[in-house]
């Protein structure tokens, strides 16, 4: 089997339980550390619903994220843009970040919008950035998947447990056997290989990756690898919210005005 970032010949590492029931094969690249599953022929059964019972911290992590991509945002990009959150599951970040100030938008074709609704994202046009969080680990086809957010963006924020060792651990809990969606694992040097193919810049701190053309200034970009910075930018947003304004009340009023017309 070849690795599906780089076309090595990639190792079969170990076999695991996936869904309590089938036996899959894991692989791993020698050469960018990319890791894989044997084609996951389970798909269908484990997005019987699209949220796993077992992501108990999606809100946490919603919360968390909001925080520390409003730094990043301050720091390297424009706070006045247009940002799409992709694959955006109930809608939860992009309200989060409609309230703090920034002009975000969702999409997700597999989960309904509960909590953004009215601020539906097209996919047929550009953004300054965009986020995906929690979904990398997901791509049956990355590269083709990684292709489709590039259409979309020049700048990807996104989060994915890079592989902590060559051969991945065998109980590493990322794997989740248990509801079978993980199937692709990347490594630092695989998301540097993408970066290259694509043309494009990466930057990180700890399971946070930047993906852009956009060259970071030389401090910027060594604070990124300082071992707290991810926990820097998270107090660093309490810096930056009283320069933002917030859409909580110009949304609400958008929506007073249209019923009213109606």
């Amino acid at each position: 089997m070849n690795c599906k970032i780089c076309a090595s010949p990639s190792q079969k590492i170990f076999t695991k339980k996936v869904l309590y029931k089938y036996d899959v094969a894991y692989f791993q690249c020698p050469s960018c550390d990319f890791g894989q599953t044997e084609e996951p022929y389970w798909l269908d059964e484990a997005y019987i619903s699209s949220m796993n019972l077992s992501d108990t911290g999606v809100m946490l992590r919603s919360e968390r994220m909001s925080k520390i991509t409003t730094s990043l945002i301050c720091l390297f990009f424009k706070t006045r843009g247009q940002f799409l959150d992709y694959a955006g599951g109930f809608g939860a970040y992009v309200r989060t970040m409609r309230d703090i100030g920034f002009d975000f938008y969702w999409a997700d074709p597999y989960t309904k919008n509960e909590l953004a609704r009215g601020f539906d994202g097209s996919l047929d046009r550009k953004y300054d950035i965009v986020t995906t969080f929690e979904s990398f680990e997901h791509f049956k086809d990355p590269l083709p998947e990684i292709e489709k957010i590039l259409a979309l963006t020049d700048t990807i924020i996104f989060t994915t447990d890079p592989v902590p060792a060559n051969p991945i651990p065998k109980d590493w809990w990322y794997i989740a056997p248990e509801h079978g969606q993980h199937v692709a694992f990347h490594s630092r040097k695989s998301l540097a290989f993408t970066a290259k193919k694509y043309g494009m810049r990466y930057y990180y701190t700890a399971n946070v990756h930047i993906l852009t053309k956009k060259k970071l200034n030389p401090l910027g970009a060594l604070f990124l690898k300082l071992p707290f910075s991810k926990h820097m930018l998270y107090a660093a947003y309490f810096i930056f919210t009283p320069f933002l304004k917030s859409k909580s009340v110009s949304d609400m009023n958008s929506f007073y005005i249209k019923d009213n017309r109606s």
